[in-house]
């Protein structure tokens, strides 16, 4: 087997380094060259020139921004992977996008997986991400090597489009679950309540969870390092609007934290962690 990796940021690079732990990757691609020649020479891999770099991969997976930066790689690989090969896209995108990928490569033979990850740049460092995905299972079972390098729980959700609808749910807990945890902390703050005492004593009771663990702690201190920038959450929650939209639901949640993440990009914070909001929640 032999795997490629397009998109080589703070979830890619960590996810590809995996792979050639495992002797799964082959070459690996980023819009930034020198990026990828530095790690191709870290991880003893190639470089694509060209996406015919790519032709020889079982498996090719993406970890890019935009949907139009997946449509456009999916074209590219539509060219040159063989058919029988699998793309697997761990972007958050919309359902349509993943709808349109899929048919593009299906054209010509070839697998499509959609398969957004949580867990953060933690578990993409620790190879314990949670992979959410859509798609035929016949192509997951393909990708499965490739995903299992990284991933500490892989769940096939159903036909394509179902991994990112699935991430849309995600998003929305992760944006409620902020928006509480920001308040509260502010309020704490307010209160004069100790830190040390105050974050495990939460901790330890119903409002227990991963981002008050991961981010309580920095966020009080003002330590706002990227795990995931609150640019990339406020580009998520506008492909989630709209599902919610379409849904029906009424989304408290999504609109709230949509002018928040907004107001706070507007601010000059789109590359800071999503932690950043408590600057808000302050006053």
């Amino acid at each position: 087997m032999s795997a490629g990796f397009i998109g080589l940021g703070a979830m890619g690079a960590p996810m590809a380094g995996h792979l050639a732990a495992r002797k799964l990757l082959s070459v690996i691609d980023n819009r930034t060259r020198s990026k990828a020649e530095t790690l191709a020479a870290q991880l003893g891999v190639r470089a694509a020139a060209t996406p015919a770099d790519f032709a020889g991969c079982t498996v090719v997976a993406l970890c890019v921004s935009m949907d139009a930066d997946v449509l456009q790689q999916v074209e590219a690989l539509a060219g040159v992977l063989k058919p029988g090969s699998v793309v697997v896209d761990h972007s958050t995108v919309s359902v349509a996008t993943a709808k349109r990928a899929q048919a593009l490569l299906a054209a010509k033979g070839i697998g499509f997986l959609d398969a957004p990850v949580s867990g953060g740049v933690e578990g993409a460092r620790n190879g314990k991400l949670s992979v959410m995905v859509g798609g035929d299972a016949a192509d997951l079972e393909i990708a499965r090597p490739t995903l299992e390098s990284y991933a500490a729980r892989i769940t096939h959700m159903g036909a394509t489009g179902s991994g990112q609808a699935t991430k849309a749910v995600n998003q929305v807990l992760v944006a409620g679950i902020n928006e509480a945890v920001c308040e509260g902390l502010a309020l704490g703050e307010k209160l004069g309540l100790d830190p040390d005492k105050l974050l495990p004593t939460l901790m330890a009771g119903a409002a227990g969870n991963w981002f008050l663990e991961k981010r309580g702690a920095t966020l009080l201190r003002n330590q706002f390092a990227p795990g995931f920038k609150c640019g990339h959450l406020l580009k998520d929650l506008r492909i989630v609007q709209g599902m919610a939209h379409d849904a029906g639901i009424r989304a408290t949640v999504i609109e709230q934290a949509l002018a928040d993440y907004a107001e706070l990009v507007q601010r000059g914070e789109a590359d800071a962690d999503t932690s950043a909001l408590i600057l808000l929640k302050r006053g």
